[in-house]
């Protein structure tokens, strides 16, 4: 299936794939982009099957999604991706290590043990809705775990990401049995790390516990120089929490 997606930049410079997270979009790379990346990039990010725009049928494990990607994209470029997209970047690179020229895994969810992957898949089901939007930025500072978060990115993300509905009642852009399916997919292995040799940045939260320290050694020892590990203020959603930072990292890694 071929996946909406948003552009930016010239189409005829180098192209950046960006992958957003469980219960995302493709709009969470606009500011990057515009502020950053597309002076001197293409910079194209897709809303994941489940997602936004694009089609929301099943199946929805990493196959289908790794799938999708490859349908919607047929050049190699530089992969940016958030937490799920880290993974799927991930999954890309191991098995189509021709299309992907570097990675950014940004707090990527590499594993997620299973027993918490299945918590995480059930709490998932439960569907986000909101009255206002005061009541969803505080529902997401709450149940989301973005008190780092600037108030103006939860309200941009409403903008974006939210309608309502027939009940009167704002609902987010996704599928929840989508969501709770890839926090599952998150509990199986990884790619092996030795199959990801290319040049790689992982920015990390340091408030984050969503990449551990031995996922980063493993990844250190399989990569060595060819790996750049960046710890950045706030928590998982480092573009939101410190996008200064992150940008920075990302825009020195993609031009070296």
């Amino acid at each position: 299936m071929r996946l909406h997606t948003y552009e930016w930049g010239d189409p005829g410079a180098p192209l950046v794939i960006c992958l957003h997270g469980v219960g995302g979009h493709g709009l969470r790379f606009r500011k990057l982009a515009e502020e950053r990346l597309a002076h001197r990039f293409r910079v194209v990010a897709a809303d994941l099957r489940g997602h936004g725009h694009s089609a929301w049928d099943e199946p929805w494990d990493i196959g289908t999604h790794v799938g999708d990607l490859l349908e919607t994209f047929d050049e190699p470029a530089a992969w940016i991706g958030h937490s799920f997209g880290g993974r799927l970047t991930m999954q890309v690179a191991a098995e189509r290590p021709d299309m992907v020229r570097q990675a950014v895994l940004l707090d990527p969810a590499i594993f997620v043990p299973p027993p918490h992957s299945a918590d995480l898949s059930r709490q998932a089901l439960q569907e986000e809705t909101y009255g206002s939007v005061d009541e969803a930025v505080e529902g997401k500072i709450v149940r989301s775990g973005l008190a780092h978060t600037p108030r103006e990115a939860l309200e941009e993300e409403l903008r974006q990401h939210a309608f309502s509905a027939d009940d009167g009642r704002l609902h987010l852009r996704y599928s929840c049995e989508c969501v709770s399916e890839a926090y599952l997919q998150m509990g199986a292995p990884p790619p092996p790390f030795e199959k990801l040799r290319l040049p790689t940045l992982v920015v990390v939260g340091a408030l984050s516990v969503v990449m551990t320290a031995g996922q980063a050694e493993l990844y250190r020892r399989a990569l060595g120089d060819l790996l750049t590990l960046e710890v950045v203020p706030g928590g998982h959603s480092v573009l939101w929490d410190a996008f200064e930072e992150t940008a920075a990292a990302i825009d020195a890694f993609l031009e070296s």
